[in-house]
């Protein structure tokens, strides 16, 4: 029996020793370890993950700019970049009113007709010794600069030129700005001076056109006939500003209301006699759209054209914000001439339209 249990246990290692030594045992076991412990570099490049690199050079409506992009599989790619619109200025006319009135009127024949603001304009005249333009220039520039995150799926097999395309674009809150050009700082201090004499002139009491106590002159008035006189033109004239249209609701603040629905909306220079109109967005701006790419150069697959059309999501209507809080496109409406044709192509656009090309070498 003994025999028996030797000769068992005898024959039983060797057959472990042969199993041990066999080659095809050795390699399903390094297959086995290799399965369980293969590196994350080399997983990456197995299913072709971030194992080349696009430089590509973007042009269009959200300016110009610099891509980066790597392949994530055969059938994803990501990219990431900076754009900006190059700095260019766009001019803009804010016309006056003085009362209410236009500072331009025109007979039937087109002729231009003696308006109250030509009237006043030669009274302001004797004060400040310029003349007032009835209209000031503003010069409107777009500061437009974005990050961008975009990740291009290729959904059809048998088409794998197409691309869709989802992502974001992140960057400054303000897009663009407009403020009053040098050239109308000459009118815009004007217009502060004959406001402040308008005030004087209409307030409860009125305050003297002139403080001599407060210049040193104690005891001595200015006469107060000649100042009722020019009071008196003064309020035949109204208030001078820039008629922006009508309130569209009740304005508030922390004391209350402060401007009516349908009540006029007349626009006047800041402290600085400055005017000044920012327009801004979202600072987070999703995106989505749909692309084609192609060869540049024939026969070589280095170099690539694409074209991609989409939507940029900047969160409905922009704000163009006065400088003294009012938003042109929330707060105000009926906002005639220049102004309000460009105050109705902001607001038409719910999203910002993005076509763009690029163009795209591969590094590696």
């Amino acid at each position: 029996m003994k025999k028996i249990i030797c000769l068992a246990i005898v024959a039983s290692l060797a057959f472990v020793k042969v199993q041990a030594q066999n080659p095809s045992n050795l390699t399903l076991l390094n297959e086995k370890e290799k399965t369980e412990y293969i590196p994350v570099f080399q997983y990456w490049k197995e299913h072709n993950i971030l194992q080349h690199l696009d430089l590509s050079l973007t042009a269009g409506t959200t300016g110009i700019g610099l891509d980066v992009a790597s392949q994530v599989g055969d059938y994803v790619q990501v990219r990431a970049g900076y754009e900006f619109v190059p700095r260019f200025h766009k001019n803009l006319k804010f016309n006056l009113t003085v009362g209410g009135e236009p500072a331009r009127k025109y007979d039937k024949d087109g002729n231009r007709v003696i308006t109250k603001f030509d009237k006043m304009n030669e009274f302001l005249y004797q004060f400040t010794g310029y003349d007032v333009e009835d209209h000031v220039d503003m010069i409107g520039t777009p500061t437009i600069n974005n990050f961008k995150f975009m990740v291009d799926v290729t959904p059809l097999k048998d088409y794998k030129n197409w691309h869709v395309t989802a992502g974001f674009f992140w960057g400054p809150s303000q897009f663009a700005y407009a403020e009053n050009s040098t050239e109308a700082m000459v009118s815009l201090l004007s217009v502060g001076m004959y406001n402040r004499m308008y005030e004087k002139a209409t307030s409860d009491p009125v305050e003297p056109l002139i403080d001599l106590e407060e210049l040193g002159y104690s005891g001595i008035q200015f006469d107060k006939e000649v100042q009722d006189m020019i009071y008196q033109k003064i309020r035949s004239f109204g208030r001078l500003g820039f008629a922006m249209g009508t309130f569209k609701h009740d304005v508030v603040d922390n004391k209350g209301v402060v401007h009516y629905a349908g009540e006029p909306y007349i626009m006047e220079p800041d402290d600085d006699c400055m005017v000044r109109v920012k327009a801004k967005s979202n600072a987070f701006k999703p995106y989505l759209g749909v692309g084609y790419s192609g060869r540049l150069v024939k026969g070589r697959d280095d170099w690539k054209i694409s074209v991609d059309a989409g939507a940029m999501f900047w969160g409905g209507t922009p704000d163009l914000i006065v400088h003294d809080g009012i938003n042109l496109t929330k707060d105000v409406e009926n906002i005639g001439g220049q102004v309000g044709d460009y105050v109705d192509l902001f607001k038409a656009f719910k999203v910002y339209p993005v076509l763009t090309v690029r163009f795209t070498k591969n590094i590696f």
